[in-house]
């Protein structure tokens, strides 16, 4: 009898019972959709903001030593001190190799041009470096994926160029320098004229600067195979208390607690797993950049979750709106239901059976319309695909029963107010 109630209720009502499976749709297609891009969005927006420079600063511990007790410049060269470039591969066999997203070594040295009465920062690195890895495997690393921002007048320099030259664009306007110009430098008693391949705009101090490849700095220093520092790119994740008080010191912690730091991607983790295979080395997280990254992280996916509330609470209000209008269109079958003996209890677990029915069938179309919402925003704001989290399934199904209950307690308390004498009597 009481599913003979509930089917006849579900046919009776069809544009109620449809509008309220479409409230419910529309409340778990957002929340599948907001979750699956919460869940999936730290790597999309690291991998997005890696777009806009490194995160980890690396050079030689003594370079590091003179900085912390004097304010040496690290690229002054006045520690002599410098990392080996045949090391650089080290970088990707760390337990967080694959958080590597990109590295450049880099040479600084100070030279004199003929344009210019001032030492002019002279930096050799790589530009898009076709590099052999200890693993067996090859990668492509360089300057020109992690500085992508710069506004580039010619061309990108490739680290095969012999005589070509990057110049900032504050130091070509100054010494009057353009694209094809040839370019003197010298350091101490060697000279070299040099193309300028193209002048770009950083909008930083590297505008005053002269970027040529790795070997051509390392020639005129007379430093082979060395290098004065390296910038790290990495996905990393936001920092906290544990995070904090590693950085400090990380032999202060438990072991427990040193095992949950070091195989978490905090950028102090990295930090130290880099200088384990670095030799002498002391890399350093570029602060504003990598709490940047965890603030926008954390702000991101708030957005995201107050989205996912504010639908399911508009839900939740019209899901009550036409179970109340239901209820009320229902009040002589109801009234007649309590007039032949029926008590509170089945007749609210009546309406509810036939509302939990309609939200399941809801939810599941919620949910597939969700995933396709959740691969439209992967490909319109971070032009990749949504890895779909299995964890969702169940965190929407609980969120669709606890909405639709919600919905339901007014439509209830309605139903348990109706008098049979006063509804049949049509008031």
């Amino acid at each position: 009898m009481f599913w003979r109630l509930v089917n006849g209720a579900l046919f009776r009502q069809k544009g109620k019972m449809l509008m309220i499976a479409f409230t419910i749709a529309l409340g778990a297609s957002l929340a599948t959709a907001m979750l699956n891009v919460m869940l999936d969005v730290g790597d999309k927006v690291n991998r997005e903001l890696k777009t806009y420079g490194a995160n980890i600063n690396v050079i030689p511990k003594e370079a590091s030593l003179l900085d912390d007790l004097y304010g040496v410049d690290e690229g002054s060269g006045v520690s002599d001190r410098y990392l080996q470039e045949s090391e650089m591969g080290r970088l990707k066999t760390i337990f967080w190799a694959f958080n590597i997203v990109d590295f450049a070594p880099y040479l600084d040295a100070k030279i004199r041009m003929p344009e210019s009465e001032d030492a002019i920062r002279l930096v050799g690195t790589w530009f898009a470096n076709r590099l052999e890895l200890p693993t067996g495997e090859s990668l492509d690393t360089g300057i020109r994926n992690m500085k992508s921002w710069w506004t580039v007048d010619g061309e990108w320099l490739s680290d095969g160029d012999t005589d070509a030259a990057m110049v900032g664009r504050l130091l070509a306007d100054r010494a009057g320098l353009s694209v094809g110009d040839r370019l003197s430098v010298s350091l101490g008693d060697k000279e070299r004229n040099l193309t300028v391949k193209g002048i770009f705009d950083a909008g930083s101090e590297e505008d005053e600067r002269v970027y040529v490849p790795l070997p051509i700095a390392q020639e005129m220093a007379g430093r082979a195979g060395l290098v004065t520092g390296v910038e790290v790119s990495a996905l990393t994740t936001p920092d906290n208390e544990l995070s904090r008080r590693a950085a400090q010191n990380p032999n202060s912690l438990s072991v427990k607690d040193w095992e949950t730091w070091y195989c978490t991607a905090y950028v102090s983790a990295i930090c130290y797993q880099i200088e384990e295979v670095l030799t002498d080395s002391v890399a350093k997280p570029i602060r504003q950049v990598a709490e940047s990254e965890g603030a926008i992280l954390e702000k991101t996916q708030l957005l995201m979750l107050l989205i996912t509330v504010l639908s399911l609470a508009g839900a939740a209000l019209g899901i009550s709106n036409l179970v109340t209008a239901s209820v009320m269109e229902r009040s002589r079958e109801i009234g007649l239901l309590k007039a032949l003996g029926a008590n509170n209890a089945p007749i609210s677990w009546l309406v509810l059976t036939e509302i939990l029915i309609t939200g399941v069938i809801g939810g599941v179309i919620g949910y597939f319309v969700g995933l396709g919402f959740a691969q439209i925003i992967g490909q319109t704001v971070f032009d990749a695909a949504i890895n779909i989290k299995p964890m969702v399934i169940p965190l929407v199904a609980i969120l669709v029963f606890l909405v639709t209950l919600a919905g339901s307690i007014p439509s209830i308390r309605l139903l348990l107010s109706l008098r049979p004498a006063e509804v049949l009597h049509g008031r």
